[in-house]
């Protein structure tokens, strides 16, 4: 009885082997006949003389026909391709404020002494006669008392270390200043504030854009509302015409030096991306928020704690 089985099993095994190498010899054969007749109808049009087809002697209809189709290829007939339009470059943004173009630019800062050319100390400002206290010091230009982050070493200062003068003050022009700036009635107060103070500009140089506020007036006039908000030429004539005073972040950002000649324009903080001018002072707006957020969400932590602690008092373990 074993041994019928056995049998059985090497009848059955046999006739699978056999099955399998008749089926491989069939494919083979098929795929002999098939590259025969490949080769047969290669060397047939290699003996037929070639045509070529103008496009013209399509009708409309049959070109359309053609496109929706897709074209023929040499294994047949391939997709239509998607109808794809990309722009070759992107598309420039006209800004609301424009462009005052190779303006000589000059740098200066908080705790600067009156010397040479400078008559006039920075310890203040055109709108803070304590502007180097709440600073928090002296706002050292030497870029060897300076941190990666562009401000100084020796304390985390209490206002935007990016900040710039433009040679225009609301304050002691009123009248001009009702007319001439655009944002004027937005930002007028009941209190005697300046509405240029922290107002928010794009310094441009090569091809590097910084963001800097707004802080004091100058160089040297304060009154030239034709070039702040007009776009003329600036009334200057020290330092080489200068309509522009930066701050030594603005300047190591940009990497230039006084002197240099920059394009700068009025910018909406919507328009002030992310960026190392974005990090402290009590007068800058990011700053503001995060340290609120930090505040709301340290408060949170807060709160969570306690009421961890009162859910462990009311389930001790057991």
């Amino acid at each position: 009885m074993v041994a019928n089985s056995f049998s059985l099993v090497l009848l059955a095994a046999g006739s699978l082997f056999l099955g399998t190498v008749s089926g491989a010899l069939a494919e083979t054969s098929k795929t002999k006949s098939g590259a025969a007749k490949t080769t047969a109808s290669a060397a047939s049009k290699k003996s037929a003389p070639i045509t070529l087809k103008s496009s013209k002697s399509l009708s409309p209809a049959t070109a359309d026909s053609s496109a929706s189709k897709g074209a023929q290829g040499a294994v047949g007939p391939m997709a239509a391709l998607p109808r794809v339009y990309a722009p070759t470059r992107p598309r420039e943004v006209t800004p609301k404020f424009a462009w005052r173009k190779n303006i000589s630019t000059t740098v200066f800062w908080i705790g600067e002494a009156a010397e040479g050319r400078n008559t006039v100390p920075n310890h203040k400002s055109s709108w803070d006669t304590q502007w180097e206290t709440n600073y928090g010091g002296f706002d050292d230009p030497n870029r060897e008392n300076r941190t990666y982050d562009y401000r100084p070493k020796g304390f985390i200062p209490r206002l935007n270390p990016f900040y710039v003068a433009l040679p225009f003050n609301d304050l002691t022009n009123k009248e001009i200043a009702k007319q001439k700036i655009p944002w004027y009635n937005l930002r007028k107060g009941t209190d005697n504030a300046s509405v240029c103070r922290g107002i928010w500009i794009a310094i441009r140089c090569g091809n590097k854009t910084c963001f800097a506020q707004w802080e004091d007036c100058g160089p040297f006039v304060t009154d030239d509302h034709d070039y702040v908000f007009g776009g003329a030429t600036p009334r200057n004539s020290e330092n080489n015409g200068a309509g522009l005073d930066v701050s030594p972040a603005v300047r190591d950002f940009l990497g230039i030096s006084s002197g240099a000649q920059c394009d700068w324009r009025f910018c909406g903080a919507d328009e002030v991306p992310d960026g190392p001018w974005t990090r402290f002072g009590s007068n800058n707006n990011f700053a503001r928020s995060s340290a609120q957020d930090l505040t709301k969400l340290r408060a949170q932590y807060q709160e969570l704690v306690r009421r961890r602690e009162e859910w462990l008092k009311e389930n001790p373990a057991r």
